[in-house]
């Protein structure tokens, strides 16, 4: 829509409708301001805004609930902008005190507040470590699953296993992790007979099995918007059902599984309550560097078991670590975005 469309749109919104949008924008804009200047008066320009949203909704139904709409897109782009600088600007004093050191340094001491010393590179790794280890359970289940679920299951089974696998997204982490202490760390302690009662292994495990539903539920409907035309090509070519998903239906949707892969290996990067509650809270390497059965530490455990007591420096160091695990997160957040929207245009035929 060009500038010249949008302006005659704008003159043919009645006079009224305008007043409110005028009215409850600049109140938004006042709560903003009072909430970072002084909170306590935050009250009074919200119930300015509630009262000219009840007048619109009563007044001029459509328009308001249009206006509300622009209103909630603007207010979600300005307070991740807000997160994101708070953010950062919080982590300054760290990477002022340690360099490049907080993010490369692996000789000891690694952790210490005595020292002031902070690096974060054996959480980084232990993320690294516990992420490879999830996503190689959940990417070939979850592939497999979402293959199952899509091109194989009957209408009765489909209808019950997409619901059931959908449903472990719902289950909180701490239980997971809860389940994965009690359960899985006994049962690999007791049979391997391990030196310490936490490791990197089964912490990945239970993040691999928190990613499943994350892998399944987008790869699934990658597969589902292979079109049909496609497939019904291969087998009137006289393929096998198995043929026409090994080498049509799988192909056809490898990047959006691409992607479900992608989301899934953020899923098991931000999980933190799991690990935090299996991981035995080391801030050095395993040795050898391999060694997942070594309790260490990942970025997420280390920010949630350690923000109550931070202060100074410390305090700083955390919030680098989340500003890596952002920048981390969005970056699989927007590969995976730009690896949907090349399949959409495949599949449309704009390629």
């Amino acid at each position: 829509m060009s500038t010249g469309t949008r302006f005659e749109a704008f003159q043919d919104i009645d006079r009224g409708t305008r007043l409110i949008g005028l009215t409850s924008g600049l109140a938004l804009l006042a709560v903003l301001l009072a909430f970072l200047v002084a909170a306590q008066f935050v009250v009074y320009p919200f119930v300015v805004f509630l009262v000219s949203v009840a007048y619109g909704w009563y007044a001029y139904q459509e328009s308001t609930a249009k206006i509300l709409m622009f209103f909630t897109t603007v207010s979600t782009v300005i307070i991740l902008g807000l997160i994101t600088v708070y953010l950062f600007i919080k982590s300054i004093p760290a990477f002022r005190t340690m360099g490049l050191d907080i993010l490369l340094k692996t000789n000891q001491p690694l952790w210490e507040r005595a020292s002031n010393t902070y690096s974060l590179a054996p959480m980084i790794w232990g993320t690294v470590l516990t992420t490879i280890i999830a996503m190689v359970i959940a990417a070939p289940l979850g592939i497999a699953g979402a293959l199952f679920i899509s091109e194989i299951a009957p209408k009765w089974a489909r209808e019950i296993i997409k619901p059931a696998i959908e449903m472990l997204a719902g289950i909180p982490s701490i239980v997971y992790g809860f389940l994965g202490w009690v359960v899985v760390t006994e049962y690999f302690y007791s049979e391997l007979q391990l030196s310490n009662f936490s490791s990197l292994m089964v912490a990945g495990i239970m993040v691999g099995v928190m990613a499943l539903p994350t892998v399944v539920s987008v790869a699934e409907d990658a597969i589902a918007s292979v079109p049909g035309s496609t497939k019904d090509g291969s087998l009137a070519l006289g393929a096998s059902d198995w043929q026409t998903i090994k080498s049509v239906t799988f192909p056809t949707a490898f990047s959006g599984i691409s992607a479900a892969v992608i989301l899934g290996v953020g899923r098991a990067v931000g999980e933190t309550m799991a690990a935090t509650v299996i991981l035995g809270h080391q801030q050095a390497f395993p040795d050898p560097l391999y060694d997942v059965w070594e309790g260490t530490e990942t970025l997420t455990s280390l920010i949630a078991s350690q923000y109550g007591i931070a202060t100074g420096t410390q305090l700083s160091a955390l919030f680098a670590a989340g500003v890596i695990l952002f920048l981390t997160v969005l970056t699989l957040s927007i590969g995976s975005q730009i690896i949907e929207d090349r399949r959409r245009k495949r599949l449309g035929g704009e390629e």
